[in-house]
C-alpha cells in the first residue's frame, strides 16, 4: 500500500505478503477462572507511543498504567549495531509494568446535576523531552497533560556522633544537608547560635571524636513521579470522544458530539472552536461527531467521522471555522437495502490515518473500510467483520449491543488492518493488492484456538490496484469451530498496533493481551 505508483507496481509483481502467524506474547492482569471483574478495572483505552517502546492503558477507574519495552534494552547497543551483527535478532517485543497513576477522579456537575465518571476515554502520547514522558488523557469532560519522570531519592548519612559508627568516607561530600537542622525561631527567623548549643541532642564521647565525618549521600533510589502539568477543562458541553495530537508538537484537538476544539499544549484556559455542527434548533439535529484525528504529517489537515457514516477531511488554512469540508468520504447505500437499523449500523465508531497519511481506516458496526484520501468516490477496500450478525440486529438493538463502539488500527507498514469483535475475538485483514488474509484470533493465551478456516472471496479488481474493492471476512458463521455461540457480553473494543513491528496489544475486560507475528 505505497503512495507511489512505482512502489505499487513492484509490490503487485512480488505478489501479496504471506498471512501472518500470530503467537501469544504476554498478558497483564490475567483473570483466574471464576474471578469476578471489577467495573473500575476494565480497560477503556490503549495507546503505543511513536517509538513503540512505551504503552499506556486507561481504565474505567480513572487510572493510567504505563508499560515499557524491555527486550531492546537487555540486548544493549543501538539498533544499527544489532543490524551489523551476524545473527538475526528474533526476539518478540516484551513489556514490563512501569508505573501507574490516578489520572481522573469522579466529579459532579452541580449546574447540570450530572455525575462525571472518571473513566479514561482516550490517551495520546506527546513528544518526549529530557528523558521525561508526556501524555494527554481525557474523561468525558476534562483533558489532562501529564509528565512522568524518574526522580532520584537521595538519602543523607548521619554525622558519626557515635564513635563506633565512625567510618572514613574517602570522598568529597556531595550534599551539604545536615541531619541536625538549625533551630528556627517562632517568627520564621533562624538562630545563629553555634551548634554546641544542640549538645542535648548529640552525645559526644569523653575526649571528643577523632575524625568528624560530614554527611554524604549514601544511596539514591529511582522513583517514577507523575505530575499533572495542565488541566484543560470547561470547554465541552457534551462528552469528549476523541483527542489527537498535531504533528507540529504544539497543538491538539478535542472532539465531543457537536464540536471540535483546537488547543495549544501550553495554554489551558482557552481553546478555539474549529468545527461546530450544532444546529440553531436541536430538533433539526441529524448527525453527531463520533471520532476525530489529525493528519500524521500535515499540521493543517484533520479528519472527523459522523454517526451517518460519513468522513470529512478539513483544512485549517481555509477558514477559522471549518464547517465546510475539503473532502467528503461516504458510501452510497444500495437501493432497497434501507431498514430501521441502517443509520445505526452506519455510524462510524473510529477513524485512523495510516502512518503515511495517504489512507484512512474507518470502523462501523458491520465493517472496516479503507479509504484513499485522493479518491472520495468510495472505499478502496471493505472488510466484513459482523456480517453474520445481520439476522440478529433486533436482538442486538434490544440489549444495546448495536451501539458498541469498536476501535480499529493499521500496521506501521500499512499492509494490514485490525479490529475487535465479540467473544473477545479480534480480526486481522491484509489490505495489500491481491491479499486474501483474513485471520480471526481470540484474546487468550492460545489466540488461534477459535480459528475458523474459511475461503476468502477473491478481490474484484477495477482499473488499477488503487481502486480495487475487496470484500472479505463475511463468511464467519455465528458460531466458532467448536460450535460455541458468540458471547455478546465479552467484547474486544480496544486494541493498538505497534508502530514499527507486527505486534498487537488488545484489552479483554481488565486483561491486557499482547501478540506478535
Amino acid at each position: 500500500m505505497s503512495s507511489g505508483d512505482g512502489g505499487e507496481v513492484a509490490s503487485a509483481a512480488a505478489g501479496p505478503p504471506t498471512p501472518l502467524e500470530w503467537k501469544f506474547s504476554q498478558v497483564f492482569g490475567e483473570r483466574t477462572a471464576g474471578e469476578e471483574v471489577q467495573e473500575v478495572d476494565i480497560i477503556s483505552a490503549i495507546e503505543f507511543d511513536k517509538t513503540g517502546d512505551h504503552l499506556a492503558t486507561g481504565d474505567r477507574g480513572g487510572r493510567v498504567v504505563l508499560f515499557e519495552r524491555t527486550d531492546t534494552k537487555e540486548h544493549g547497543g543501538s539498533r544499527r549495531d544489532l543490524e551489523r551483527t551476524d545473527y538475526p535478532v528474533s526476539r518478540h517485543p516484551e513489556f514490563r509494568y512501569k508505573t501507574e497513576f490516578q489520572s481522573h477522579e469522579p466529579e459532579f456537575d452541580y449546574l447540570k446535576s450530572l455525575e462525571i465518571e472518571e473513566k479514561i476515554n482516550k490517551i495520546r502520547w506527546c513528544q518526549m523531552a529530557n528523558g521525561a514522558l508526556f501524555l494527554l488523557s481525557t474523561n468525558d469532560k476534562t483533558i489532562k497533560f501529564w509528565k512522568v519522570q524518574e526522580k532520584k531519592i537521595k538519602k543523607v548519612a548521619d554525622i558519626n556522633v557515635d564513635p563506633s559508627k565512625a567510618v572514613a568516607t574517602g570522598g568529597i561530600a556531595s550534599s551539604s544537608v545536615s541531619s541536625s537542622p538549625k533551630p528556627y525561631l517562632a517568627n520564621g527567623g533562624c538562630s545563629d547560635r553555634p551548634y554546641s548549643s544542640l549538645s542535648n541532642e548529640l552525645s559526644f564521647p569523653p575526649g571528643g571524636i577523632p575524625s568528624l565525618r560530614l554527611p554524604v549521600v549514601t544511596s539514591s533510589e529511582i522513583s517514577l513521579v507523575a505530575r499533572c502539568r495542565r488541566v484543560y477543562a470547561h470547554a465541552h458541553d457534551y462528552h469528549i470522544n476523541s483527542i489527537s495530537n498535531n504533528s507540529d508538537g504544539e497543538t491538539f484537538i478535542s472532539a465531543d458530539d457537536l464540536r471540535i476544539n483546537l488547543w495549544n499544549l501550553e495554554i489551558s484556559n482557552q481553546s478555539f472552536n474549529i468545527v461546530d455542527v450544532k444546529p440553531a434548533n436541536m430538533e433539526d439535529l441529524t448527525e453527531v461527531i463520533t471520532s476525530a484525528e489529525f493528519h500524521p504529517t500535515h499540521c493543517n489537515m484533520l479528519t472527523y467521522s459522523s454517526s451517518k457514516g460519513s468522513i470529512r477531511l478539513i483544512d485549517l488554512r481555509q477558514s477559522a471555522l471549518c464547517d465546510s469540508h475539503s473532502k467528503l468520504f461516504e458510501e452510497q447505500e444500495a437501493p432497497g437495502s434501507r431498514s430501521f437499523f441502517t443509520e445505526i449500523i452506519a455510524s462510524i465508531s473510529d477513524v485512523k490515518f495510516a502512518r503515511d497519511g495517504r489512507y484512512l481506516l474507518s470502523r462501523d458496526y458491520m465493517t472496516l473500510k479503507l479509504w484513499d484520501i485522493n479518491m472520495d468516490s468510495g472505499p478502496v477496500a471493505t472488510f466484513q467483520v459482523h456480517e453474520y450478525l445481520r439476522p440478529k440486529l433486533c436482538d442486538l438493538y434490544e440489549n444495546d449491543s448495536i451501539f458498541d463502539k469498536f476501535e480499529c488500527c493499521l500496521s506501521g507498514d500499512g499492509l494490514r488492518v485490525a479490529t475487535g469483535s465479540y467473544s473477545n475475538l479480534f480480526r486481522v485483514f491484509g489490505c495489500a493488492a491481491g491479499s486474501t488474509e483474513a485471520t480471526t484470533l481470540e484474546a487468550s493465551k492460545n489466540p488461534m484456538r477459535r480459528q475458523v478456516q474459511t475461503p476468502s472471496r477473491p478481490s474484484r479488481s477495477l482499473s488499477s490496484s488503487i481502486t480495487r474493492v475487496v470484500r472479505r471476512g463475511g463468511e464467519s458463521p455465528g458460531a466458532d469451530a467448536n460450535g460455541n455461540s458468540f458471547d455478546f457480553t465479552t467484547k474486544l473494543l480496544h486494541l493498538a498496533w505497534h508502530p514499527s513491528e507486527n505486534s498487537i496489544a488488545c484489552a479483554a475486560a481488565n486483561s491486557l493481551y499482547m501478540y506478535y507475528a
